[in-house]
């Protein structure tokens, strides 16, 4: 496996898992001092968002509770709705470009980790060698789908227009010397399609879920150095300055975070602090 600098970035609509009415409103959730709901996809946010809650929050003086997300839309569409305090599980980019279209206003609060796009195959060990004509699976959200191609391009497999940028979808693909042929999924269908196509771009989350190691099992794999991608925590707009979201940040970004995603992830998923 090889490893690259290059900008990243996400999209897919699938089924959430157990989420459950929490209170329209910050009285429902108790106030300032009363209990914090966070959105997640279980991996790796919902772990290390339970790391916090079972050796951090308590003594810290923070109810955490922690509602999981299989999607990367009912999250966001949650937390606008009141229903969650904040999120972790996206990119700023990604979210930006969720306000843009869904007439949104969150924002994000801390930078916490950076989980790496990779591609990944059953049929080839370098992306360069992929075969003329190879299906390439990709996800079909406005940024991910650009963050993949652009890793593809850094290793000169295609080239794309100059300015398509974090928008950037498969019909600005100038250059395709290998005939390559493009696939777009929702991400979470990604890993489920490795039999059908000849590699796939999976996000972090997506690919642990699926027992794929993105150290070990990624052809092609981000770097951190200099990634604007890394995931934040979010809140509604208006709520970053909730004492219980500060205090929520500091604990993702201590040192006690940082070795347990170290520790847990061995470079799968990598710390902002580690990066």
């Amino acid at each position: 496996m090889r490893t690259f600098t290059i900008p990243a970035a996400v999209v897919a609509a699938a089924l959430a898992l157990g989420l459950t009415a929490c209170g329209s409103d910050k009285a429902d959730a108790g106030g300032d001092d009363g209990k914090l709901v966070v959105g997640a996809t279980p991996t790796p946010a919902g772990e290390v968002l339970a790391y916090v809650q079972k050796n951090l929050a308590k003594k810290a003086g923070l109810d955490l509770e922690i509602k999981e997300f299989t999607d990367y839309v009912l999250p966001d569409t949650a937390l606008q709705q009141g229903e969650l305090d904040a999120n972790l599980y996206q990119h700023k980019p990604y979210l930006d470009d969720f306000n843009k279209s869904k007439g949104t206003t969150l924002t994000s609060v801390t930078q916490v980790y950076l989980p790496p796009l990779g591609f990944y195959s059953k049929k080839t060990d370098d992306v360069t060698k992929l075969r003329d004509g190879a299906k390439v699976a990709l996800p079909n959200d406005a940024t991910n789908e650009a963050r993949a191609l652009e890793l593809l391009a850094s290793q000169g497999v295609i080239g794309l227009k100059k300015d398509a940028g974090v928008n950037a979808t498969a019909k600005d693909v100038v250059k395709n010397p290998k005939h390559l042929t493009f696939k777009e999924l929702e991400a979470a269908q990604l890993p489920r399609s490795l039999d059908d196509v000849d590699v796939a771009a999976v996000n972090n989350n997506f690919a642990l879920d699926a027992g794929l190691s993105p150290k070990k099992d990624a052809i092609l794999l981000e770097s951190a150095k200099d990634n604007p991608y890394n995931n934040v925590l979010a809140a509604k707009k208006g709520d970053e300055d909730d004492p219980r979201i500060k205090k929520l940040a500091r604990l993702l970004t201590s040192p006690e975070v940082k070795k347990f995603i170290e520790d847990k992830y061995q470079g799968s998923v990598l710390p902002v602090t580690g990066a």
